[in-house]
C-alpha cells in the first residue's frame, strides 16, 4: 500500500473514530426507574454533577455600568457549561427554574412566562439551545418547572397576575390551570433546532415540579399526574424543600424521584441524613441529592462518599458558573455562603483558594468518574479560545477554553509574523466583568494579538489573531489585588475584602 493512500486511510479511520466517539455521547435511552434506581438501558445510571443556575437564565451579568444583571445566556455559554461537565465526569445538569415576570422587573429583562398562556420565544429558543447542547454532550438535564422563592419569579408571581397571594396557588384552581398551561406549553413545545418535541428528548433527565417547593401533597399528586398525562417518556421529581424525605412523597405513583437538599444549620451532617434517606428511599424511588453546599472540602467528600457507596442515584453539588461571552467567567458571591463561598469554576483558581475551589473540584471530579465505574481519564489539551475585538492594547479579552488554566498571549507586528510571547498562565478568574490582559509596555504603533490556551496535558493552537490595534499610549492598569504596582507606600498596609457582590462582583474591592 502506497504512504500517501495509507496515510489518508489512517487519517479517514482516526476521523470515523472522533466522530464516532462523539455520536456515543447523545443519549440512546430514556432514563428510566425501577426498583428504586435509575437506568440507562439496561445500564444502572449513577452521577455526581452540579447545578448550573444560569443554564436558562443569567442572573448575573454585573460588569460595572450595567445595571440589569439579567440576560439570555448564549451558544458559547451553554456549550462552555455542559462541555465543563461532561470533562468533570459530570452527566447531569440540574438548571434553575422557568422564570416569571416580575412586578419590579427592570425593563429588558427576559423572562421565560409573561403572562398567563404567554410566553417569551427567545427564552424558550435557548431552552431550545441548552437541549440541543445537551443532546450532543451526553448531559442529561433535570429541570424545576416553577420556583418557591423570588429570585426569578414563581408561584407568587402566578398568583399576582390573578390578584390572589401565593399560598393560593396550592390549592385555587386557576392558578393550578394556568401553572398546567405552562407546563403544556414547554412539554409540548418543539425545538426549532433539532426539531424533537420536548416531551420526546432523551436529554431530559426528568421535570421536577419545582424548586424547593412547599407543596402539599394534594398539589403534587394533581401537578404530577397532570406531566405524565403529556408526557409518557419521562420520569417526574417532587421538588419538594426539605433535608428529610416526606413519606408522601414515596407514596405518590406519579412521582418517580425524590430529593433531599442540603446546607448549614441542621445538627446532623450532610452524610447522615444522605444515608438515612437512601435507606428510607431504598427498593421504592430513585433517591437524587438536589443540591448541597457550602461547608468544608471534608463534609463535602463525606457526602460525595455517602451518595457513591450507598443507594442514592446521584448527587448536585451547589453551584457551578460557566464561562462568560464577554471574556472571563460569571461570579457568584453566595448570600448564604458566610461571606465565604462562591460559585466555583472549572478548573479552580487562585481567587478560590479560601474555599478550597481547586482542591473540591478535583475531589468532585474523581468521584463523578467513580460512581459510574470509570478510572479518571487525563486532562486533554484545551481547545483554542477566540480572542474578541480589541479597541485598546490595555484591554484584551477572550472566550476562554473548557480545562484551560491558564492563556500565552501572544504579539507580532504583522498578521503572519514572528509572534513575541508576552505573557504565560495568565490567569482568566483574576478579574471579574473586566479585561483578561493589559499590554501595559506595548511600543506605539500597529499591531496584531493572538491567545493560546494552557494547561498541564499542554498548549492549544492559536486563537483568531485580532489587529492591527492602533497604540499611541502605554496604559498602567492596577486591579489592587495588592500594592505591587504601588509607586510609594509606607506603613503596614494590607488590601482585604468583603462583601464582593456589593462591589459588583469584584474581588479586588
Amino acid at each position: 500500500m502506497k504512504p500517501r493512500l495509507l496515510a489518508f486511510l489512517l487519517s479517514a479511520g482516526m476521523a470515523a473514530a472522533s466522530i464516532a466517539s462523539a455520536a456515543d455521547w447523545t443519549p440512546a435511552h430514556f432514563i428510566t426507574a425501577r426498583d428504586g434506581k435509575l437506568f440507562d438501558g439496561d445500564r444502572e445510571f449513577r452521577f455526581i454533577s452540579f447545578d448550573i443556575p444560569n443554564l436558562l437564565m443569567v442572573e448575573d451579568n454585573v460588569p460595572f455600568a450595567e445595571e440589569n444583571p439579567w440576560r439570555l445566556p448564549d451558544k458559547f455559554e451553554i456549550n462552555d457549561a455542559l462541555e465543563t461537565l461532561r470533562q468533570m465526569g459530570g452527566t447531569v445538569a440540574r438548571s434553575y427554574v422557568i422564570t416569571v415576570v416580575k412586578t419590579n422587573d427592570l425593563p429588558g429583562t427576559p423572562r421565560h412566562v409573561l403572562a398567563p398562556g404567554k410566553f417569551n420565544e427567545a427564552a424558550f429558543r435557548m431552552l431550545d439551545e441548552v437541549l440541543a447542547s445537551a443532546n450532543r454532550t451526553g448531559v442529561r438535564l433535570i429541570i424545576p418547572l416553577v420556583d418557591n422563592w423570588p429570585w426569578m419569579g414563581g408561584r407568587a408571581e402566578y398568583a399576582g397576575f390573578r390578584g390572589k397571594t401565593k399560598d393560593d396557588f396550592w390549592t385555587d384552581p386557576q392558578l393550578i390551570a394556568d401553572f398546567e398551561q405552562t407546563i403544556r406549553f414547554i412539554l409540548t413545545r418543539t425545538n426549532i433546532i433539532t426539531g424533537v418535541r420536548y416531551c420526546d428528548d432523551k436529554a431530559v433527565l426528568c421535570w421536577e415540579t419545582g424548586n424547593e417547593i412547599s407543596s402539599p401533597a394534594a398539589w403534587t399528586r394533581e401537578i404530577a399526574g397532570y406531566i405524565k398525562s403529556l408526557d409518557t417518556n419521562h420520569l417526574v421529581m417532587d421538588g419538594f424543600n426539605t433535608s428529610v424525605l416526606r413519606d408522601e412523597s414515596l407514596e405518590i405513583p406519579a412521582v418517580d424521584i425524590v430529593t433531599t437538599h442540603h446546607y448549614p444549620g441542621v445538627k446532623k451532617s450532610f452524610a447522615e441524613l444522605i444515608r438515612a434517606n437512601a435507606d428510607k428511599a431504598k427498593g421504592k424511588k430513585p433517591y437524587v441529592v438536589g443540591e448541597f453546599g457550602f461547608v468544608s472540602t471534608a463534609q463535602m467528600s463525606e457526602a460525595m462518599q455517602a451518595i457513591g457507596d450507598g443507594s442514592a442515584a446521584g448527587g448536585l453539588l451547589w453551584s457551578l458558573r460557566f464561562r462568560n461571552r464577554d471574556g472571563g467567567f460569571y461570579w457568584h458571591s453566595e448570600p448564604f455562603g458566610g461571606n465565604l463561598y462562591k460559585a466555583f469554576h472549572w478548573p479552580g483558581s487562585a481567587l478560590g483558594e479560601p474555599y478550597d475551589e481547586t482542591k473540591l473540584l478535583n475531589l468532585v471530579r474523581s468521584n463523578a468518574f467513580a460512581i459510574r465505574g470509570l478510572p479518571v481519564p487525563p486532562v486533554a489539551v484545551s481547545a483554542p479560545p477566540k480572542l474578541l475585538p480589541i479597541a485598546d492594547a490595555a484591554a484584551i479579552s477572550w472566550q476562554g477554553s473548557v480545562g484551560a488554566t491558564g492563556y500565552q498571549v501572544e504579539r507580532s507586528a504583522k498578521r503572519d509574523g514572528d509572534w513575541q510571547i508576552l505573557a504565560n498562565h495568565v490567569d482568566e478568574a483574576f478579574t471579574q466583568y473586566r479585561p483578561q490582559f493589559a499590554d501595559e509596555n506595548v511600543p506605539a504603533g500597529k499591531w496584531f494579538y493572538r491567545v493560546r490556551a494552557q494547561n498541564e496535558a499542554g498548549i492549544s493552537e492559536p486563537s483568531n489573531v485580532v489587529g492591527p490595534v492602533k497604540v499611541k499610549n502605554a496604559t498602567l492598569v492596577d486591579e489592587l489585588a495588592n500594592l505591587s504596582k504601588t509607586h510609594w507606600q509606607r506603613g503596614d498596609w494590607k488590601i482585604t475584602n468583603r462583601d464582593c457582590r456589593s462591589a459588583k462582583e469584584d474581588a479586588h474591592r
